[in-house]
């Protein structure tokens, strides 16, 4: 993929993912303070569930970032479009579908 492509398409979801993160940290927040006094004893552990999802949540759009913020690094090093693993060339379509790919999908798939 071209590199000024990439860069592109990074910039754009990184913009992305960084609102809904900022909007899923300020819906905990909410959701926090609002959770003080359940409406009965069957409501009670909603809270604890409503906020490990949120935590959940967090943590992969944070996970996200931070590979976009790594795509953007390979790009400037030149070493974009290669797995950071085997540095084999990760193929065309898998960039497209996700620019911010660090394996190719033999090596991603092994990984799980």
């Amino acid at each position: 993929m071209d590199e000024s492509r990439a860069r592109e398409l990074l910039r754009a979801e990184r913009t992305e993912v960084a609102v809904l993160l900022r909007d899923t940290e300020e819906a905990a927040r909410v959701e926090d303070q609002a959770s003080d006094s359940p409406e009965d004893f069957g409501e009670a552990g909603q809270p604890l569930t409503m906020e490990a999802e949120d935590e959940a949540v967090i943590a992969q759009l944070r996970e996200r970032l931070d590979a976009i913020d790594r795509a953007l690094a390979r790009i400037e090093a030149g070493t974009y479009g290669r797995s950071v693993l085997s540095g084999k060339p990760i193929p065309e379509q898998r960039l497209e579908a996700d620019p911010a790919a660090e394996l190719t999908v033999e090596e991603a798939r092994a990984a799980r």
